[in-house]
């Protein structure tokens, strides 16, 4: 599928990116620090390399898949590493909005508690060949709902690339769902506590553990510290919150537990590597209606 080249649809309304599909024979478009102001999803069809994050690196072989959200810094290490890569704004394609349709927020995108990397069967590839085929086909195709046959086929391949990474199982250890009992219960702290308990001590405390072996536990699991943990989710909903409704970054500050909006608005940029406001105005605007 090396087929070096790309198919891109610009937005006419802002003139930028709604979607574009690459076809890459080396790690040349990856080799640095990718911010993207859209969301991205690659499959590497061969070769091997690291995957390197803000937080850890990960190991990457042939028929590897990963997806980040906007402003989610990657770069790609690697030989010879061909596959396809999609791109698609918020403005093209919503995850929030149709997250009952296709569940890949929180799976695909957004999970704090699972490894980015998975890796994809046999019989997925063939069903991914086909959609990046159909892909390449409607992009070219300027008639009549073009936009809503490619997000069809966007749909389709995002659900099923979600079902796969909820299954399997990467290098033998397992995922989020066999994870000690531990872990299953500081998830679940995390998911009520975030906007209100910012304290590792607090969480430690809850699970009759010390913060040393907390720290030491979600580092084996997660590749990261119990801090970037946490603040990887409240970041995660302070995007949601600045994407999805028209509070003000004071607003939303103090939902999410600070007082100071100036700290969370530098915490915001240094975490995501821009400002609350630039996010706001270059990932997208969709308040849900009421």
């Amino acid at each position: 599928m090396n087929e070096k080249q790309s198919h891109t649809i610009i937005n006419q309304q802002s003139g930028d990116l709604a979607f574009k599909l690459l076809f890459f024979e080396d790690n040349s478009h990856f080799d640095h620090l990718q911010r993207n102001n859209y969301f991205t999803l690659i499959w590497l069809t061969n070769g091997k390399g690291i995957l390197r994050t803000v937080y850890s690196e990960y190991s990457l072989k042939e028929n590897s898949m990963f997806a980040f959200a906007p402003y989610q810094p990657f770069m790609i290490q690697g030989e010879n590493c061909g596959g396809v890569a999609i791109y698609f704004h918020s403005d093209f394609f919503c995850i929030h909005k149709h997250h009952t349709e296709v569940t890949c927020n929180g799976v695909l995108f957004n999970n704090v508690h699972q490894l980015p990397v998975f890796i994809i069967d046999g019989s997925t590839q063939k069903v991914f060949e086909g959609l990046i085929k159909s892909i390449k086909k409607e992009i070219k195709n300027t008639s009549l709902a073009q936009y809503e046959m490619l997000m069809s086929y966007l749909k389709i391949l995002l659900i099923t690339a979600s079902r796969i990474k909820s299954e399997v199982v990467i290098n033998n250890e397992p995922l989020p769902s066999l994870e000690p009992e531990k872990l299953q219960k500081l998830k679940d702290l995390i998911e009520h506590q975030f906007k209100t308990i910012h304290i590792a001590s607090e969480y430690s405390s809850q699970l009759n553990i010390s913060q040393k072996a907390l720290n030491k536990l979600v580092k084996k699991h997660y590749k990261k510290s119990f801090k970037d943990l946490l603040t990887e989710r409240i970041i995660i909903e302070a995007k949601r919150e600045l994407y999805l409704t028209n509070k003000t970054v004071k607003e939303i500050s103090y939902e999410l537990g600070y007082n100071d909006e100036y700290y969370f608005s530098r915490l915001f940029k240094k975490k995501a590597g821009v400002s609350p406001q630039l996010y706001r105005s270059t990932v997208g605007f969709g308040k849900e209606e009421e």
